[in-house]
């Protein structure tokens, strides 16, 4: 095993622009946390939290009334977006009461 000597200066200097390389790396970590796919729902959880079948749903993707992403053929869904039309789902329920 062979030695490689450095110059303080160019040592500092390395040493730098790594420290530099982490905090970005970590920046970039940190921004593609928020768009990671485990808080995201599918069908099922929205099915769950709304107390709503499939074919619903669907309709309320296809009326454009709740947003969705679809990746290799399933459908995802913001919890946000699923949250904000809870009270639309509550009222077409009472109104089929």
């Amino acid at each position: 095993m062979g030695f490689i000597v450095f110059e303080e200066e160019a040592f500092n200097y390395l040493d730098a622009q790594l420290e530099n390389f982490v905090k970005r790396m970590d920046r970039i970590r940190e921004r593609s946390e928020d768009k990671t796919m485990n808080k995201w729902l599918d069908t099922q959880d929205v099915c769950q939290t709304l107390n709503i079948c499939p074919r619903t749903v669907q309709t309320l993707r296809d009326n454009g009334t709740l947003a969705y992403t679809q990746i290799s053929h399933k459908t995802y869904y913001k919890p946000e977006d699923v949250m904000a039309i809870v009270a639309v789902v509550e009222d077409k329920k009472k109104d089929m009461r």
